[in-house]
């Protein structure tokens, strides 16, 4: 059912729900704010049966462990658990605080007609989260096959 990538970051422990994604990146930080409508002005693409691996997706509700939930923030996937209808993908959170560029596991992801980000952001490579496929609103763009490579091993290095 899952990957030997998703295998092994199970085993070794850094797999986690993506709620737990937005406690140390607050969308209220990001370059969008928290806000979906924001977003949706850009040119997006409309909602998929299935998302693919490089895909960068919306992801709209998590809950905090408090209770209280939470919204609105970037992924990139990385991994889907291998069946038609994906239940769950596993991607990694993409943020635009450039300032924590001086982390070795995040890696600088420069805006580009193919990601359709609105500003240069960081993929942190650290931890990869699980994210359920009815939390992701749509599709902003996408990166290339080589990089999900390369954030992968980033990942695997550590």
């Amino acid at each position: 059912m899952y990957s030997d990538f998703i295998k092994k970051a199970y085993s070794i422990g850094r797999v986690k729900d993506s709620s737990e994604a937005f406690k140390d990146y607050p969308p209220e930080e990001e370059w969008h704010h928290g806000d979906a409508i924001g977003l949706i002005g850009e040119s997006k693409v409309e909602y998929l049966a299935k998302y693919s691996i490089g895909d960068i997706v919306y992801v709209k509700e998590f809950l905090f462990p408090d209770g209280s939930i939470g919204s609105n923030h970037l992924f990139v996937i990385i991994d889907d658990n291998n069946i038609s209808v994906p239940l769950d993908y596993f991607g990694f959170i993409i943020s635009s605080r450039l300032n924590k560029l001086k982390y070795d596991s995040n890696v600088l992801l420069k805006k580009d007609f193919f990601n359709n980000l609105s500003k240069d952001s960081i993929v942190k490579t650290d931890c990869v989260y699980r994210i359920a496929s009815d939390n992701i609103l749509f599709k902003i763009g996408s990166v290339s096959r080589s990089n999900v490579i390369r954030y992968k091993n980033m990942f695997l290095s550590k």
